[in-house]
């Protein structure tokens, strides 16, 4: 073959890139390529990591002899647009389980097709492919302890080393990174394959061992806050999942490849139910509209310390730590019963990694419409804040007007004597919590 395109999607990595391993294997020129859609309104937090890893991927790629191409349009229009540039014989693209992403993939069937290009459709984004395990009876997984022995006892694909040289054919311009304009969390992950690369491997060395003590440990902070990287797939999640479960701490590497594993089983959850992010997996509660609720949640201005530090965080950083997600979920759906899809919109809107699947499959499973083989499970804040963050730790990082108070009460300020109340500035309780 001479020419193929690689079309980066959420696959932004050289090591362990199935597509772009298998076009530079049997290819002798190839292309680059990523398509920024219009038709898709990115948060700003996702497009400033975006912005990144796509710097970074380009950097990269010009150090083997090549560059990436940034082309802007329908991305199955751009691509045959680009292969008739280039004469590509082949296109390659990891496959993915969204509504978009499928969209995207059937129009790349019919225009290659038409065209006679080969389109080549790889893994990559999972540890294991959606569609690689089901159980015994045929369709999916429901229910995550069975799918969990399944992925831990599959066989995981090969390795892909990273391409020394890549030979570019001539191509007109390579385009311009999007910019991320106004509105990005202060304290915002930088992007890319380099900085995912480094988290994890500092990460590992320091926490993992304790990881399956310390995860829910809401101020030790011990989680790998790799999300937003696997979701771009800066890091490959194979690479991961092999760098914890080959670590000499055998608890935490376990416990960690089984977070790994939930981020695959809502892949091939959402994979059989495209709609996860817009209807009921299952038949769920009657939800009731209140604005005001609503916006003292999505403020982090509830009353409730625990619930408004996790969404605090969320602003401040584009990340919530999981432990809080589950928190601040279960309240906006439980204590004040309002619709999942209002939160999950929420999230979707400041998370750097609000990955389709994983944050409706996450949301539903609180909201107990999802996979929970406890629907009625309610997570009470305040039982959850002596658990987890028992000092109030957390709370002081992200509710500086608390910070003053003692363990014994900045957890329920609510039940200082109203002098000291009005000193806080913080407000009262929106619901009762028994």
């Amino acid at each position: 073959m001479e020419t193929a395109i690689v079309l980066f999607t959420r696959d932004l990595r050289l090591h362990d890139n199935p597509a772009l391993h298998a076009a530079c294997a049997r290819a002798r020129q190839v292309v680059p390529a990523f398509v920024v859609d219009p038709a898709i309104a990115g948060p700003p937090n996702r497009i400033r990591f975006l912005a990144d890893a796509l710097a970074d991927l380009r950097e990269q790629l010009r150090d083997r002899g090549a560059d990436l191409v940034i082309r802007s349009g329908d991305p199955a229009a751009e691509v045959i647009r680009l292969a008739g540039e280039v004469d590509a014989n082949a296109v390659y693209v990891a496959d993915d389980v969204s509504h978009y992403a499928t969209r995207r993939r059937r129009a790349l069937e019919r225009d290659c097709a038409q065209r006679r290009l080969n389109l080549v459709v790889t893994p990559g984004l999972t540890v294991v492919p959606p569609g690689d395990l089901r159980p015994a009876g045929g369709g999916h997984y429901r229910v995550f302890t069975p799918y969990w022995r399944a992925w831990r006892a599959a066989s995981w694909r090969e390795h892909y080393p990273v391409p020394q040289q890549i030979l570019l054919p001539a191509v007109t311009t390579t385009g311009g990174i999007p910019s991320p304009g106004p509105g990005v969390s202060p304290d915002l992950a930088p992007g890319g394959e380099r900085a995912g690369r480094r988290r994890f491997t500092v990460w590992r060395q320091r926490r993992l061992e304790g990881y399956h003590e310390h995860h829910d440990d809401l101020a030790a902070d011990g989680t790998s806050r790799l999300s937003a990287y696997l979701r771009f797939g800066c890091v490959s999640p194979l690479e991961v999942a092999i760098g914890a479960r080959d670590f000499r701490g055998r608890e935490g590497g376990e416990e960690f490849c089984r977070q790994l594993a939930w981020r695959d089983f809502f892949y091939q959850v959402t994979a059989a139910f495209p709609d996860m992010a817009r209807k009921n997996y299952r038949p769920g509660p009657s939800w009731h509209e209140d604005p005001g609720a609503l916006q003292a949640w999505r403020t982090g201005r509830t009353g409730i310390p625990i619930v408004d530090a996790g969404m605090r965080q969320l602003a401040a950083e584009g990340f919530m730590h999981n432990r809080a997600r589950m928190i601040t979920a279960s309240f906006l759906t439980r204590n004040l019963g309002i619709d999942w899809r209002h939160g999950y919109r929420h999230f979707g809107a400041l998370l750097a990694d609000g990955d389709v699947a994983c944050n409706a499959g996450n949301w539903q499973w609180v909201a107990g419409t999802g996979n929970n083989t406890r629907p009625n499970r309610v997570m009470n804040p305040l039982r959850q804040a002596q658990r987890f963050d028992q000092a109030g730790a957390y709370v002081r990082r992200y509710l500086p007007e608390l910070a003053g108070l003692d363990p014994a009460r900045i957890q329920a300020p609510w039940q200082l004597d109203d002098a000291e109340r009005k000193q806080l500035n913080y407000p009262d309780p929106i619901v009762e919590l028994s």
